[in-house]
Formats: structure tokens, C-alpha cells, sequence
């Protein structure tokens, strides 16, 4: 797939499909990898990451490849229970139709490679630049507007476009503290842009837990590895956060601001603010006055610098958004507009996360940056243009169909498995609404060798990289978050349609002593409350939970 122009309309053709020969033997009998690049229609034409097409296994996975190779299946089921044992006994969950379920870590970690892993930071770091830069822009002189490298109804027409924002100036500039960037690695092997989450993304305590979790169960395959560590991303954010205060800024009050237990992400704000050593605080746990921001302790006020809130805009203020939330604080955003306060990722960030905004990403890196990008978009058609939409609604049983607005995997059509039916009432709503959807060609996400029953097969993945801004540079978390797509043939790699993680090796020349002390250390146990799962509310939900589960947290981990 070449790097066309996000809008440009190219002829939507099937990868073709490759002839996987077997594996070289491994040279002990093995039968983990039996079959596993066999022709198989679901994983034919995708880039398998362990394997090259010829059968031999790439340099950077060799390690791995030999030294679980050689494993008993028997052996392999035991580390795999170990891992699921360790998840349920740290209370490490998701919200999966109403319940807490664990959160599925398959065996077998992701590995990239050093030199690989700086071409993916450096685009990252770009990506986050520009569109750092664009939020400012628009909610200020809209430069980008004016000299029409972006048509105006682009940004007004945005849902997550929010006036309230205007005049909320960051004392450090920063309004994208932590960014989600969801990458995928098309079927000739190359990572691209899938969406970006500017809002509250969630998924980094995964990273961190799948981490811990694996080298208690896998000391052994660990210790051989050069692994970049992960476990230092909350000292990262907590400097972000620190750096953006306004007052006291030599010692500035942080706190964390959840929806509460019955929030999907509840466990990684629990996580974080224990990592960080701050308050985690519930909108109840908050008051304005004067356009100040206190927090109520047992010993009295205390004045509230920074607010790393996890709580979507629309809750977030009930005298600027939604009048019946109860969920945030009445006149936080007056507070922040004077200067008393920093919200963190800033009010308005969504417009910059929309799925159509997106198509325009490479411009904005020109535009700002004067660069070419460094991290390409996957190839999208824009429905809101008359020609682009007319080629969707003419080929739409070969493309993907995404909702402007949707999120976890939700609203999504895959049109060459959709029935007729289905296919005609898509073009009905396309053709009502065509500013709400996106179509992309069906790019065969890129495999990994997954644990399914008593054998290693292919599965689809795809990588959520963390970076966090403290104004002065942007870090990116080695790795990310591995997601894949456990059901035979699904290209959805959600946990709220059935998916699952990996732990991401980022490999270095050398280990540091931040790997070392990750490899030494116990998995923390942060359990919900007692009786707070939402498994045990039972069918009534009061209007404070009900708010709680609709967070929409920057994307679905």
C-alpha cells in the first residue's frame, strides 16, 4: 500500500495472498509452531512479525523463538494459567457486558526492535506536535482556517468542538498532557496511523501490570532479554502534571479525578494515583469558590492545582455542559479560564481526536511543522466529500465503514462480510449523514504468534503507544499497549469485543537498571472497594453509575 493523500481515491484491491511455507524445524520436536504458516485465509496476506514469508524467523524474535520453542505444550498451559491466576488475585479487570472479567494477557510478548522502535517514537513525537500545535491554533486565531488549509465546517461541524474552550490557556502551553496513538502494520509491514485518542486514553495500566506479570511468570525468558522498562511512566505524567500548574508551581496540588468504581477504567485511576502519590477524588470530593478549586480533607480546604481528570468534557462541568452530571464541578471551567487551575488533557482535545479531523493530520504537520510525516495514515475516504462518497457507497461491500464518534469497536461495518441488508441501511445512513462516517480500505493487521488451546497460531494485533508532554519535550513509553484479536479471523482487537493484550518488548543494546528493577519487582495489588464491582450493583443503576459507565475515556482499551 503506497502513502497516497488520506483523501485521494485509489482502486480498493485485496493483499494478495501469500504462500506460507512451514517454519524452519526448531530441531526439538516441537509442535508448538506446527501449521502455523500453512495457508490459512484469514492470516494469508497478512505481515506475520515473528516470521518472514520463507519460513525463517526475524532477528529480533530469535531469542524468543528459541527459548519458547523448545517448550511443552503442558508446560506453556501452566505459565498461561499463572498469568490469568495473577490478573484475578491483583483484581486487574475490565467491564465486559455489565461484569468485571479479567483481563486477558496472552503468553507470548510482542518484540520490536530498537532501530524500529526510534522510527515509530520519532513519528509519534511529530504527530503529537502537530496536533498540539492545531489545538491551539483553533481555539485561538484558527490560523489554519484562515489561510484554508482546513475548511472551517471541518472544525465547527465537530461534536468535541467546544467555545467553552476558548479562552483556557495552558500556562505551559500543553493541552495534550497524554495521547493514545493507535498504530497498525499494514500487509507489507508497515505501521500506520489508525486514530489518535486526545482525550483521556486509557490502556497504560495494562502496560504496566502485563509487564510486572510477566517477568513473575516468565523470570527466566525475561532475564535474556535486552527490554526497555516500562514502569516509570507514572514518574513521566506525574511530571507532566506538575509542570503545568499555574500556582504553586514549586509544590503544586495534583489530584486524579475518576467517575468512580463503576468507570470500565476505574482500576488504572486507582493505579496511577497511587503511583503518582496523589489524591484520587471523585467529583464530591471537589468545590469551586471564587474561582478557586478545593478539595475536602479531614484536616480542612486544600487548594487544588492540577486536575488530571478522566472524566469525558460533556460531565465535566454541569453549568458549562451537561446540567444533570454528577459526576463533576460546578465552575471548574471558570476556574481554569482564570488561571486557578489546569485541567489535564485540556477541555475542547476531542476535536483533534475526530476520526474525519484525522484524515487531515498530514497536512497539519506541514502546515505547522514544515515536515513530511513520518508515520503515514491508513488510506481513508471521506464521506462528507461528494466524490469520495461516491465511491463508498459504490464499494462499500469492500471497505471498512467507521462512525465518526464511535469508539471500542462499536458502529463498525465491515462490508465484505455484512449481508445486503445491512449494506443498504449503512448507505441510508451515510447518505442522511455523510460528515459522521469514514471508510478505509480492510487492511489485514499485521499477526503474532498467540496461545489458542494447546498450540501458538496467528492472531491480528495492533499497538497503543502512550506519550506524555511536559512542555518541554514529548516522552513516548517504550512499547505501548499490544491488543489482539483472540477470535479466529476478527480484525477487532477491543477488550469489549472480545480482545486481549500482549506484553510489548521494546529491545535495547543494553538493559538499564530500570529493566532490572522491573524484572526484581511484585505485581501491585490495587483492588476495587469492597461490593463495588459492577457485577454486584445488580440490574438498578442509579443516575451517578449509570454516568460512570458512559465515560467514553479517549478509547477503548
Amino acid at each position: 500500500m503506497t502513502d497516497a493523500h488520506p483523501g485521494k481515491i485509489r482502486p480498493v484491491t485485496r493483499a494478495p495472498e501469500r504462500r506460507r511455507p512451514e517454519p524452519a524445524p526448531t530441531g526439538d520436536g516441537s509442535a508448538l509452531f506446527d501449521g502455523y504458516l500453512e495457508p490459512d485465509r484469514p492470516y494469508a496476506g497478512a505481515f506475520d512479525e515473528m516470521f518472514h514469508a520463507d519460513g525463517r524467523v526475524r532477528s529480533h524474535y530469535r531469542a524468543l523463538h528459541d527459548a519458547i520453542a523448545p517448550t511443552a505444550a503442558a508446560d506453556l498451559a501452566v505459565r498461561s494459567e499463572a498469568l490469568d491466576r495473577a490478573y484475578v488475585d491483583q483484581g486487574i479487570t475490565f467491564s465486559l457486558s455489565g461484569q468485571e472479567r479479567p483481563f486477558p494477557l496472552d503468553i507470548v510478548p510482542r518484540v520490536i526492535s530498537a532501530a524500529e522502535w526510534s522510527r515509530l517514537q520519532k513519528g509519534i513525537v511529530q504527530r503529537v506536535q502537530a496536533l498540539e500545535a492545531f489545538l491551539a491554533d483553533i481555539y485561538g486565531d484558527a490560523e489554519i482556517v484562515r489561510d484554508e488549509v482546513l475548511p472551517r465546517r471541518l472544525i465547527t461541524s465537530c461534536e468535541h468542538y467546544h467555545r467553552a474552550a476558548h479562552g483556557l490557556n495552558p500556562p505551559n502551553g500543553v493541552r495534550i498532557h497524554v495521547a493514545g496513538i493507535d498504530l497498525v502494520r499494514d500487509e507489507g509491514g508497515t505501521f500506520r496511523v489508525l486514530e489518535d485518542n486526545l482525550r483521556n486514553p486509557s490502556g497504560v495500566s495494562y502496560v504496566m501490570e502485563n509487564r510486572r506479570t510477566m517477568a513473575r511468570v516468565f523470570p527466566d525468558l525475561f532475564s535474556r532479554q535486552r527490554v526497555r522498562a516500562v514502569g516509570d511512566y507514572s514518574t513521566h505524567l506525574l511530571r507532566a502534571l506538575r509542570s503545568a500548574a499555574a500556582a504553586n508551581e514549586a509544590d503544586p496540588t495534583v489530584v486524579v479525578l475518576t467517575p468512580g468504581v463503576f468507570n470500565s477504567a476505574y482500576f488504572e485511576h486507582s493505579l496511577l494515583a497511587r503511583q503518582m502519590g496523589v489524591e484520587l477524588v471523585e467529583g464530591r470530593d471537589l468545590f469551586c469558590r471564587d474561582n478557586v478549586v478545593y478539595m475536602r480533607t479531614t484536616e480542612g480546604e486544600q487548594q487544588v492545582d492540577v486536575i488530571y481528570r478522566r472524566i469525558d468534557d460533556e460531565f465535566l462541568d454541569p453549568l458549562q455542559f451537561n446540567p444533570r452530571s454528577v459526576l463533576g464541578v460546578a465552575g471548574v471551567l471558570n476556574a481554569a479560564r482564570a488561571g486557578n487551575v489546569v485541567i489535564a488533557n485540556a477541555v475542547g482535545n476531542g476535536v483533534g481526536d475526530d476520526k474525519l479531523v484525522y484524515t487531515y493530520v498530514p497536512e497539519m504537520i506541514s502546515y505547522y511543522l514544515g515536515e513530511k510525516p513520518l508515520l503515514p495514515n491508513v488510506d481513508t475516504f471521506r464521506c462528507w466529500l461528494d466524490d469520495e462518497c461516491a465511491h463508498v457507497l459504490d464499494r462499500l461491500d469492500e471497505l471498512v465503514l467507521k462512525p465518526v464518534e464511535g469508539s471500542g469497536g462499536y458502529g463498525i461495518l465491515f462490508g465484505p462480510n455484512a449481508s445486503r441488508t445491512q449494506l443498504a441501511a449503512a448507505r441510508k445512513e451515510i447518505r442522511a449523514d455523510p460528515r459522521g462516517w469514514i471508510a478505509q480500505p480492510v487492511v489485514q493487521l499485521s499477526t503474532v504468534p498467540t496461545k489458542v488451546d494447546d498450540r501458538l497460531v496467528p492472531r491480528h494485533v495492533d499497538l497503543r503507544p502512550f506519550a506524555v508532554n511536559d512542555g518541554d519535550g514529548v516522552f513516548v513509553l517504550p512499547g505501548g499497549l499490544t491488543r489482539v484479536a483472540l477470535p479466529k479471523g476478527s480484525l477487532v482487537v477491543n477488550s469489549s469485543q472480545g480482545g486481549g493484550s500482549k506484553d510489548t518488548w521494546v529491545l535495547a543494546a543494553q538493559r538499564s537498571p530500570e529493566a532490572e528493577r522491573e524484572l526484581g519487582q511484585r505485581g501491585l495489588a490495587v483492588a476495587s472497594p469492597a461490593g463495588s464491582p459492577a457485577a454486584e450493583h445488580g440490574p438498578e443503576l442509579t443516575i451517578g453509575q449509570q454516568q460512570q459507565q458512559q465515560q467514553q475515556q479517549g478509547g477503548d482499551a
